[in-house]
């Protein structure tokens, strides 16, 4: 099996150049100036060669939600997006906490087979914070990582077990920082705008100091930890302050933390709704700047699709969440490169190849050799984003209405053509 692509510009870790790409049996075969071969062929000039994305956190709902989404559609989305891998959340039903439910659900990507899926499982059984789940067995059926996100685990002694278990198989903790106690019920940032509006607020502290014990708990077992979608300027500086210490930490961010700020909250649109809690300019300059200098390693969309029942309601009844898979790259290329804030190449390095690191994922980049995970996008291809024509049954965006720039074109996984636009 081959396929040439022609004339695009490959998005590499040193640049970009303008290249001829030869896909052999699922793997980048040659990469070269000029390639002649008599195969199915993707004329790309014009259009840019990017790694795959490798989203690193999503909810894909199945098992027990799919009202919200299910393995198929959230798969769809992604394709849609430029998304080659995903890594699923365990807050299902039943949770993602025992081999049975990875197994189902790595059976059920396999029968779908649009992109490739790795399920997460729960760091604790039922995602209580009580007791570990059955860490070894999960890692056997094929979880690439641990979270009980949603949920940060407040037992710091159960946090460490945990940590170290994982570790012993190769398994990292990706934590939710959210210190249950003291958000107390907040549902926006703390700030001008929740007493404007009579919501009630959410302070920084919420996730900066479950942050700083995370990262405590690594300093002090030298064992890696993962902080999920970094949302405060503080949260920022902890974690610069510990990279430069030494301690193995890694962050992701998601785009509605370097794009909103909780000016949003005012027109009380459920779609604002979401946990972290977009906060203020900032916040939103500090993520922007952890970004540039490696403080957070990767972006990701933390994509939580709600059906409408879950939203058409009172702001502080709404589900907390954002459907973002298919607009990820379209609104981290507007927001960041356009504005000379990362050059395409950091953005590849932020939406694919840092997860594949931070995860031991093989792809993530484009070389001789690595699976043929693509996506062909046109970033000179604007469009308005409108919920209602998303794949993902979710259509809970506060983007909507906005301009973009980059249009996925065609994606492949392993070679194969998944995805074309029409």
């Amino acid at each position: 099996m081959k396929l040439l692509i022609k004339n695009g510009t490959l998005v590499l870790p040193e640049g970009e150049i303008k290249s001829d790409l030869l896909i052999k049996d699922g793997k980048i075969a040659e990469i070269a100036q000029k390639i002649e071969d008599d195969c199915p062929t993707i004329e790309a000039r014009g259009k840019h060669i990017f790694p795959g994305l490798i989203d690193m956190h999503v909810h894909l709902r199945e098992p027990g939600f799919e009202g919200k989404e299910d393995i198929k559609s959230g798969s769809e989305a992604a394709v849609k997006g430029g998304v080659t891998q995903v890594c699923c959340m365990p807050n299902t039903n039943p949770v993602c906490d025992n081999a049975v439910v990875v197994s189902y659900i790595k059976n059920r990507a396999k029968e779908v087979n649009l992109c490739k899926i790795h399920p997460i499982g729960a760091i604790t059984r039922g995602q209580q914070g009580e007791a570990l789940s059955d860490i070894g067995k999960m890692k056997s059926a094929g979880v690439v990582a641990l979270s009980d996100d949603g949920k940060s685990v407040m037992n710091s002694y159960i946090m460490r077990l945990a940590m170290e278990y994982a570790n012993d198989f190769g398994l990292k903790c990706l934590c939710h920082c959210e210190d249950a106690n003291l958000v107390d019920g907040g549902v926006v940032n703390e700030g001008y705008n929740s007493t404007l509006t009579g919501l009630k607020g959410s302070p920084r502290a919420v996730e900066d100091i479950m942050i700083a014990r995370e990262i405590a708990l690594s300093e002090s077992l030298g064992i890696p930890v993962h902080i999920c979608h970094v949302s405060t300027y503080s949260g920022v500086e902890i974690i610069r302050s510990a990279k430069a210490r030494g301690v193995k930490v890694t962050a992701e961010t998601c785009p509605h933390y370097f794009i909103l700020t909780d000016d949003i909250i005012t027109s009380y649109d459920t779609f604002t709704k979401v946990n972290p809690p977009v906060r203020e300019c900032r916040d939103v300059e500090e993520i922007i700047r952890g970004l540039q200098d490696g403080t957070i390693d990767c972006i990701v969309t933390d994509h939580a699709p709600h059906s409408a029942k879950d939203k058409q309601v009172e702001y502080n009844l709404a589900a907390f969440g954002i459907s973002g898979i298919e607009t990820s790259l379209a609104l981290s290329y507007t927001y960041l490169v356009k504005t000379g804030r990362l050059t395409l190449s950091g953005l590849a390095e932020k939406t694919s190849r840092a997860a594949a690191k931070i995860l031991g994922l093989e792809g993530g980049e484009i070389k001789v050799g690595a699976p043929a995970d693509l996506a062909v996008v046109d970033f000179n291809k604007s469009y308005v984003i409108d919920g209602n024509k998303f794949v993902s049954k979710g259509k809970n965006t506060p983007f909507n209405g906005y301009k973009v720039f980059g249009e996925v074109q065609y994606t492949l996984v392993d070679g194969e053509i998944k995805y074309k636009t029409e």
